[in-house]
């Protein structure tokens, strides 16, 4: 009973993480959403009241305790629980680092992918939308927040933001608008390993695509040869019974 006992109880933990998980997919996003709007509302508009500032403090403390939350639960009905730490990097940096809580919304494109099917094409573009979007939008509200008051800056503004923030992702890098601080300018070593990332995403992405296309063709084309092949030979011994037939008629006779 006890060896049976063992051998259930990893299943059942997993499964009860599943459902878990299954349940807070979208209270998370929707927290996530929430700590986006308290985050970024100050720093896009500086002159609001101070207790407002403050209430949008208190707003993203307590979605960081959401995440944290959530975060245990999960590794504590893991039942390989370093294996979950290294499965699931977004969930911690979501935890420890507070700009990042907003990536949570990345669990809507796994509901999407659950619905679409699991195509790679249609899986990499998903992926590579949402990260991109969400890696161009923290990116310039953190640089925004990092540079507008600092001496020399030349990011002042939310359009300056975006404008470095793609530039930067896509790692053109124009050099118009660059940080002037440490902060700025870890954000922006942030976006370029995110750019560097995505595009060889969607390089390997595509190399695979085209090698199973061409995997495919190979396949179709050797299936269309066993078949004629396979054709031929019946028609051949259709043809030979009918002669073996033709010989058999005389004897009959």
């Amino acid at each position: 009973m006890a060896g049976t006992d063992a051998t259930t109880l990893p299943s059942d933990r997993e499964a009860r993480r599943h459902r878990w998980e299954d349940l807070t997919t979208w209270p998370l996003m929707l927290a996530a959403l929430v700590f986006l709007v308290a985050y970024a509302w100050p720093i896009l508009d500086p002159t609001l009241p101070t207790a407002v500032d403050r209430l949008a403090a208190v707003v993203m403390r307590g979605t960081w305790l959401v995440f944290l939350t959530d975060y245990v639960v999960r590794l504590r009905l893991a039942h390989d629980r370093p294996a979950f730490v290294r499965h699931h990097p977004l969930d911690l940096l979501s935890v420890a680092v507070p700009v990042l809580r907003p990536l949570q919304l990345l669990r809507v494109v796994t509901v999407l992918d659950r619905a679409i099917g699991r195509r790679l094409g249609s899986r990499v573009a998903m992926y590579a939308v949402a990260v991109t979007t969400a890696a161009v939008g923290l990116g310039a509200l953190a640089i925004l927040d990092a540079e507008r008051d600092a001496p020399g800056a030349t990011i002042t503004s939310f359009g300056d933001a975006l404008w470095w923030a793609w530039a930067t992702v896509t790692t053109v890098g124009y050099g118009d608008r660059y940080p002037v601080t440490t902060a700025g300018r870890g954000v922006a070593a942030v976006l370029m390993l995110c750019g560097i990332a995505l595009l060889g995403l969607v390089t390997a992405s595509l190399a695979s695509f085209l090698v199973d296309r061409y995997q495919d063709e190979d396949e179709e084309e050797d299936q269309a040869r066993d078949d004629a092949r396979f054709a031929a030979l019946h028609d051949e011994l259709r043809e030979l019974r009918a002669e073996i037939r033709a010989l058999r008629r005389p004897e009959s006779l």
